[in-house]
């Protein structure tokens, strides 16, 4: 199938709701964080990147139509390079917003992840992404360098990628300009909206409490 879509902006940016969009649009199954999770084949896949091994992307993304969301988006260089005609999404929001909502979900599930109870397989999954994504990506937890990599990805992606092959966007854009991009038309019923913090927490039994 080969993707058609590769989403190259950072977690916390609207990917749910972009991952709901795109396949009520005909671009799924679109490969997200939780594809990770729930799907059985994926982990060993990334485990073996994290190894340094370097994978078959094609591979990797077998059965999908699309990709948003980590890990995909820390790769997104190589997957530009591995599907020449695949179109590029990036979902970006303002620095600042992007960093309370990261720090208070995926950041801060990192930073207690190991007091959580997760099955064995899923912390295995989050043992694979604290590789990838906490030191690969963002070099820690931290604000200054969190947010450094994200203003590092932003330009990058614009300085890379040819603009008609890319679609700087947020759900709050709403359809036109997503579909306008992938030349399909515009859906009758509302933009998808979801993972707010509560969604999100959800997936691993709730809020860890901290003082």
């Amino acid at each position: 199938m080969g993707l058609q879509i590769i989403g190259s902006g950072f977690g916390r940016t609207g990917t749910m709701s972009t991952k709901m969009a795109l396949e009520q649009l005909g671009f799924g199954p679109c490969h997200h964080m939780v594809e990770v999770m729930e799907n059985p084949e994926q982990p060993a896949k990334w485990a073996a990147h994290a190894r340094g091994e370097t994978p078959a992307w094609s591979e990797v993304f077998d059965g999908y139509r699309s990709q948003i969301d980590f890990p995909g988006a820390s790769v997104w260089p190589e997957l530009s390079t591995a599907f020449p005609d695949a179109r590029v999404i990036h979902t970006e929001r303002p620095e600042d917003e992007w960093w309370a909502s990261y720090s208070a979900t995926i950041g801060k599930f990192f930073a207690h992840r190991k007091n959580i109870a997760l099955p064995p397989p899923i912390a295995a999954v989050f043992e694979t992404m604290e590789q990838l994504v906490v030191k690969g990506v963002f070099g820690g937890l931290d604000r200054e360098n969190s947010i450094a990599a994200y203003r590092r990805n932003n330009e990058k992606v614009r300085a890379t990628i040819p603009a008609e092959r890319l679609l700087i966007f947020t759900p709050s854009d709403g359809w036109d300009p997503l579909c306008r991009f992938l030349g399909v038309p515009v859906p009758a019923s509302e933009f998808p909206r979801s993972n707010a913090r509560a969604e999100f927490w959800a997936l691993f039994g709730g809020e860890p409490v901290t003082v």
